[in-house]
């Protein structure tokens, strides 16, 4: 049976179907109901079922997946840390986690058409796995979207649709379409798989470790389905009892456009970050559970400028590492909380590195 859905601030509950809703209607967005946390790590773990091995974590069935998980580790003596090389996931992002959760959804709900609104990594990880899927999917996206994030989207047969004006009206024209009646809200600010699916990052991490953490990670921050992903699965480990506490989450901001460091006090104007244009998000849909995420862990957001991101993205490609820019921004950001003494060398921290240079 597929599991049902819950409004983390009202308590609202709703059955799971075709026609379930997208959000509460208190406005605030929904997550799956708790369900029992598994007894304690397996013995073994299938790593060829890839991140779906975690399926105890997950309150979805695998109906739709690439094989997607366990990317690999590596260790980065030049910054002291080490990351976790999620471009290399089937899309060339981590939003694939997202996507093979999402699409099994919509599956596992019966499903026949999906929409999307975003012209980047996630609308490109959607259209795929719906592909996979063979559902139908529209991906809603700016009128002046980047050619070479559309043909990664037409190539798997989804369908783009330009919009005029604000990231706002890309959004406000999909959300019509889906009450509208027209299809389903696959969407990777709002539904709830995709954070199910993020929260796997989190998991896999931890057995790559021997169920052990970090002392903090540093994650690139828009609208949060990797911050808040990672937070929900590390804290989700700790109170299974199968790691003993939970990472600082420390996320990175493009400057500008950089709310949640914004709410902490930091110093987020001047002149905005259109290097890491991935994440500039204005308005965070799930900003609340970020903030609480970052209180709960002692972690932090701050807001990075493009000289100290392009200079992170030279570095990244001189040594190895072909990640686009928006991926840069999370070690431009591990470089400035060490400088802030927030991270001293001897910590020990992981950064994933979230997006391919194959598609920029």
């Amino acid at each position: 049976m597929a599991a049902s859905l819950v409004c983390p601030d009202c308590g609202e509950t709703y059955d799971a179907g075709p026609g379930e809703p997208w959000q509460c209607t208190c406005g605030h967005p929904l997550d799956f109901a708790e369900r029992p946390l598994p007894d304690g790590p397996p013995e073994t773990l299938g790593v060829a079922r890839g991140l779906w091995a975690f399926e105890d974590f997950l309150p979805i069935e695998p109906h739709v997946t690439l094989g997607e998980g366990w990317t690999p580790l590596a260790d980065a003596p030049a910054w002291d840390a080490t990351f976790k090389l999620e471009y290399v996931l089937p899309s060339g992002s981590f939003k694939d986690r997202g996507a093979t959760a999402t699409l099994s959804r919509a599956v596992e709900l019966g499903v026949d058409r999906v929409v999307e609104d975003s012209s980047g990594n996630a609308g490109a990880a959607i259209a795929q796995y719906a592909a996979r899927a063979g559902v139908e999917a529209d991906i809603y996206v700016p009128a002046g979207a980047k050619e070479s994030k559309l043909k990664a989207i037409r190539r798997v047969g989804a369908t783009p649709v330009p919009i005029e004006g604000t990231r706002q009206d890309v959004t406000d024209a999909c959300v019509a379409a889906v009450e509208a009646g027209d299809a389903w809200y696959a969407s990777h600010a709002w539904n709830p798989a995709f954070f199910a699916g993020t929260a796997t990052f989190a998991v896999e991490l931890a057995a790559q470790r021997d169920w052990s953490v970090p002392d903090a990670v540093v994650v690139p921050l828009g609208h949060g389905t990797l911050f808040l992903g990672a937070y929900r699965g590390f804290t989700a480990l700790r109170d299974a009892g199968w790691t003993d506490s939970v990472p600082r989450l420390l996320g990175v901001q493009a400057a500008g456009v950089a709310p949640i460091a914004a709410a902490l006090n930091e110093d987020a104007d001047g002149p905005i970050n259109d290097v890491a244009d991935g994440i500039q998000i204005t308005d965070p849909v799930r900003q609340k559970q970020i903030l609480d995420a970052v209180d709960d862990t002692g972690g932090d957001a701050i807001a990075i400028g493009e000289a100290a991101t392009e200079a992170a993205l030279t570095a990244l490609h001189e040594r190895g590492f072909y990640v686009e820019p928006t991926s840069a921004i999370a070690v431009a950001g591990l470089e400035a909380y060490r400088e802030r003494g927030v991270l001293s060398t001897d910590d020990d921290v992981v950064v994933p590195l979230t997006g391919s240079g194959l598609k920029y």
